[in-house]
């Protein structure tokens, strides 16, 4: 092992060079103490590493991973290659390899890349990678900086470095579920800018909260995002996994929650600070949405504020 440290390139899929850190996770401890673990196995890492100025990476997988594999290049350039598509890399750009797919990736020649990386697996990586916000970034994508990014990368890798007990495998894999935020969700870790573009379901339900007490119509909507009805319904259903009115009636019903909560407002009023004109079809919404009337849910919230049943 200490002659292919010395020895700067990719050997059987793993780079070896200068300034290189890497864990992987032995197969024994993921199955007797993270796949067995309730609360780890459905995500969890299985390897993690940074490779600076990694010269003369490369790797080729015929079947791919059993994992996800997140690959973050901060500096410098290389390519990978999936479902017969090339791709090239550059700084503050990453990109999401699913399991079980072939693929390769190398670093560049002239200006090899310094890179982040993790494999990260579970019961619940499936569904993961049917989320549309999970699969676009099968592409390369530019990040905003975020100097978090690498802070929370040592957290765990520093974590991981003192071996694997119950605490430092729960306190590692979940700070892996904020990690894959910082990319996944990246834009929502900053302010909105008044000139950034959103897509038009985000927009759309920055739209509903700003006008939670008005009555708006799905022809409203898709009128307002020059979509028709059919189209608009099936890109928000396909991101929230909602009909779009009925995600503005959750909406509002959480914000009557807020106000059953913190304010003395009665039921009828809060209906109308809600847009409902008729409060006996708010308390009927209320209930098929929240599972309880609202002079329950009050009682109930009371009831809990004060320690009694």
């Amino acid at each position: 092992m200490k002659e292919k440290d010395n020895k700067e390139g990719s050997h059987k899929n793993i780079w070896y060079g200068l300034g290189r850190q890497r864990i992987e996770i032995p197969r024994a401890i993921l199955k007797s103490r993270v796949q067995s673990n309730v609360l780890l196995k459905h995500l969890h890492i299985c390897s993690i590493g940074y490779y600076p100025k990694a010269k003369d990476h490369y790797t080729y997988r015929k079947k791919g991973l059993l994992e996800n594999f997140l690959f973050y290049c901060v500096d410098g350039h290389g390519w990978y290659e999936i479902g017969k598509q090339k791709y090239e890399i550059g700084p503050n750009e990453f990109f999401i390899l699913p399991r079980n797919v072939e693929h390769a990736y190398g670093s560049s020649d002239d200006h090899p890349w310094s890179i982040y990386w993790i494999h990260f697996g579970g019961d619940a990586l499936g569904e993961l990678n049917e989320i549309q916000a999970v699969q676009k970034y099968f592409k390369p994508f530019h990040l905003k900086y975020s100097t978090e990014i690498a802070s929370v990368f040592s957290k765990i890798y520093k974590t991981l470095q003192l071996g694997y007990s119950i605490d430092n495998l729960l306190f590692a894999n979940m700070t892996l579920a904020h990690f894959l935020t910082l990319f996944i969700y990246n834009s929502r870790h900053f302010d909105s800018v008044s000139n950034e573009k959103l897509d038009c379901v985000d927009s759309a339900m920055l739209y509903m909260q700003q006008h939670i007490d008005e009555n708006i119509s799905l022809t409203d909507l898709s009128k307002h995002y020059n979509y028709s009805v059919s189209r608009f319904s099936n890109l928000f259903k396909q991101k929230t996994g909602y009909a779009p009115i009925d995600y503005f009636l959750q909406m509002k019903m959480q914000k009557a929650c807020q106000q059953l909560d913190l304010t003395n407002h009665s039921i009828k009023e809060i209906a109308f600070e809600m847009g409902f004109d008729d409060p006996y079809y708010f308390s009927k919404r209320f209930r098929s949405i929240i599972g309880m009337s609202p002079k329950k849910y009050r009682l109930l919230t009371k009831n809990e504020q004060s320690g009694t049943e």
